[in-house]
């Protein structure tokens, strides 16, 4: 019997946060046939649902949440608001209830969590709104950082593409990888990125607008596989150690130390990915020196080993 996958919009949704999973679920039912999924497009009124970039899509009324597989949210300019989703709440906390899995896409999470779906567990949400809805919603534990996360049956998806990335992995879940990995060649995105995969470039995150380091940052990047010590940078920056130390962690949120590890790493992955040399070379040339160390920074900032995730890119 194929799976009821309920994707909810509401008025001001984001189009591709609906549309991008409903397309992978499609395709995966292509490759899996008869299809193991049925889809449904669910708003509180029913009717005509207009996105927030004006295309309508019609919905069917919420019913009876009892045969609902997988509660799927989308996000979009109107997740923001609560007050507007009077009855969306309620039936969303009865759903979830029932439902073997709950989802949402980017900023469906406000809504997960306005519903109290959330409390108490990992979370993530496109990282522009990441601290907001940290705030808001103190009971989250929200990792900015991350394209989906999984907490038991609820899973949480950073922006829009990501989506599709989120329902890859669903669809491997249900139907294994063979299925979603040609779900993914017909889509022609990645096979697929690990949920622990940052969301942005680390430079992006790095250097905020109008930041006085910048140009730091893009120096020390051509750098990498030379030592890179809070005093060279401070160097550089025409600084004291001291007052370097202090002023960029003020600016960009981490320490240099930190800041010069999330380079090495997007660096290192992307020689891990997309090249084919020695592990122990492309630490040197990265800067970590010691593949070991590089290992335990891959754990920390992707969840897997180098070799995990050179794997999976030659499976794409």
């Amino acid at each position: 019997m194929p799976r009821t996958i309920a994707v909810v919009i509401f008025p001001d949704f984001q189009l591709l946060d609906a549309a991008g999973p409903i397309a992978a679920f499609e395709l995966a039912g292509r490759e899996a046939p008869p299809s193991p999924y049925r889809l449904r497009v669910m708003s509180a009124t029913g009717g005509p649902v207009a996105s927030s970039s004006g295309v309508i899509l019609t919905a069917e009324p919420f019913g009876e949440p009892a045969a609902i597989d997988t509660l799927l949210v989308a996000g979009g300019l109107g997740a923001h608001d609560s007050e507007p989703h009077a009855a969306l709440l309620p039936w969303l906390r009865e759903a979830a209830t029932g439902a073997r899995r709950v989802a949402s896409v980017c900023t469906g999470a406000y809504l997960l969590a306005a519903a109290g779906l959330l409390d108490g567990r990992r979370a993530t949400t496109h990282w522009r709104y990441a601290a907001e809805l940290a705030r808001r919603y103190p009971g989250v534990r929200v990792e900015p950082d991350r394209i989906f996360v999984r907490d038991g049956k609820i899973w949480t998806s950073a922006g829009i593409t990501a989506g599709i990335d989120l329902a890859l992995a669903l669809i491997a879940e249900d139907l294994g990888e063979a299925v979603a990995k040609r779900t993914a060649q017909r889509l022609v995105v990645y096979h697929r990125r690990p949920g622990g995969q940052s969301q942005f470039s680390a430079l992006l995150r790095l250097d905020a607008p109008g930041g006085r380091f910048g140009p730091l940052l893009g120096w020390a990047r051509e750098r990498l596989d030379e030592a890179l010590p809070v005093e060279r940078l401070a160097a550089q920056a025409a600084m004291s150690p001291r007052n370097f130390a202090r002023a960029f962690v003020a600016e960009t949120g981490m320490t240099p130390a930190k800041a010069i590890e999330h380079l090495r790493l997007e660096a290192a992955r992307a020689h891990v990915e997309e090249g084919s040399e020695p592990i122990d070379r492309v630490a040197s040339a990265t800067g970590f020196g010691d593949p070991e160390r590089m290992r335990r920074a891959f754990l920390r900032g992707f969840g897997q080993p180098p070799q995990a995730l050179r794997r999976a890119a030659r499976a794409a």
